[in-house]
């Protein structure tokens, strides 16, 4: 990326299906734009915050082990009081984040928690359902009926997670500023096409005059 894009102070948050391989992406964007990447990173900070084990606070967030769905506590399904501190710890992490730096922050409602930020981009990745069983598969050596449980329970998970947290569930349009369906080019080609779009949106946030035509990109 040129410095003078550099010089905009931007964020992007990556929401997700599970199995739309959105995580790889959203790291290879940053990769491409120079920004930071920012996930897993987020509940060793709110572990360490609230002194409390990381395995406890992954537990009690949106989060798939190896061979099975594991939560003590599902989400959605009617909030504990760690839960809610948690989340609150996690939005100021996020917040603090955000002001200090240009970088991608995947899932945890930080497209919620960030809706109003200056240069904010929203993105949401999907796959078609049997796509995402097959990468499950290939990722965790699932059988086709483990895959498709997995699949459909961090979904549902998730949703109700974003529901409860932003109000709305993480695949709404209305709070997004792109939806791509990532089995059409991959990781890499997703990547690519994610890149010319924040490239022309920092491009027009520059100058409003300049259409997404005229950018180099």
């Amino acid at each position: 990326m040129e410095k003078t894009d550099q010089q905009i102070h931007y964020v992007i948050t990556v929401m997700r299906q599970f199995g739309s391989l959105g995580r790889p992406i959203a790291r290879r964007l940053s990769e491409k734009l120079g920004i930071e990447f920012y996930d897993r990173d987020i509940v060793d900070r709110t572990a360490k915050e609230m002194n409390l084990a990381v395995s406890t606070v992954s537990e009690l967030e949106e989060a798939a082990h190896k061979k099975f769905f594991s939560m003590k506590y599902p989400l959605g399904t009617g909030t504990t009081q760690i839960q809610d501190e948690i989340f609150e710890t996690q939005r100021m992490i996020i917040q603090r984040i955000a002001s200090r730096e240009s970088c991608i922050i995947v899932g945890r409602c930080a497209d919620s928690i960030l809706r109003e930020f200056p240069n904010s981009l929203h993105i949401y990745i999907y796959a078609p359902w049997k796509k995402r069983v097959q990468v499950t598969i290939k990722r965790f050596n699932y059988s086709p009926e483990e895959a498709a449980k997995m699949v459909n329970d961090v979904d549902a998970a998730r949703d109700r997670y974003h529901r409860q947290y932003a109000g709305y569930l993480p695949d709404d349009p209305t709070y997004k500023h792109l939806m791509v369906d990532s089995s059409i080019l991959g990781v890499e080609g997703t990547a690519d096409l994610l890149e010319q779009y924040v490239k022309s949106y920092l491009a027009h946030r520059k100058d409003p005059e300049v259409s997404l035509e005229d950018c180099r990109l």
